[in-house]
């Protein structure tokens, strides 16, 4: 097995550790609330008729909102953030934001002519997932489940997952890719987050 390989093993074993903490006083209400807040911003921001790069600008100001960034920009880069500096993990973060931000800014893109509608909500072990439903036009619609803790002090989401496919996973696998393909060099993953 190789070093990438068998740290990538280890990072996947360890995930849970980099997740927020139990959110026993975040209530489903609360995790609603919040995501009926950044579902009406979604819904204004792909009915807005804007141009893809003003609608990724919007994009970010929802990330910014209403993400629990430094707790995604942390579990994506895995173990490697417990070894970062205060002013990498600092970097790290912004270059994750702007990064995630236009990745998930071009799919949310993919809505326009449709919208996404709060369905319910339900326990997760580290908060509460809230369930919506995507319905575009021409498609057969889909659900978008929203992760939201209050590990950060306020409720905020740490996880999306679209179509059954699970963001903070799929950008841990991403992240760990691209930094071994850098030899491990946090620095030049952020100077090419921030170029992407």
């Amino acid at each position: 097995m190789t070093a990438a390989i068998q740290r990538r093993s280890f990072l996947l074993l360890t995930a849970a550790a980099c997740l927020p903490a139990s959110a026993w006083a975040l209530s489903g209400a609360d995790a609603r609330r919040l995501v009926d807040l950044l579902v009406a911003d979604i819904n204004t921001v792909i009915a807005s008729g804007k141009s893809e790069a003003e609608m990724i600008k919007d994009f970010e100001g929802i990330f910014d909102r209403y993400a629990d960034v430094p707790i995604m920009a942390r579990y994506a880069l895995g173990a490697d953030a417990r070894s970062a500096s205060a002013a990498q993990m600092k970097a790290f973060t912004a270059a994750f934001r702007t990064y995630i931000s236009a990745k998930y800014g071009r799919r949310f893109r993919e809505f326009i002519g449709g919208r996404i509608d709060v369905e319910g909500e339900s326990a997760i072990p580290r908060g509460v997932q809230v369930e919506t439903m995507a319905n575009l036009r021409g498609q057969a619609p889909f659900r978008v489940d929203f992760h939201v803790s209050d590990a950060s002090g306020k409720a905020l989401f740490f996880n999306i997952i679209i179509e059954g496919i699970d963001m903070l996973l799929s950008e841990r696998t991403e992240i760990g890719a691209m930094l071994d393909q850098r030899r491990g060099d946090l620095d030049r993953l952020i100077a090419d987050l921030r170029a992407l």
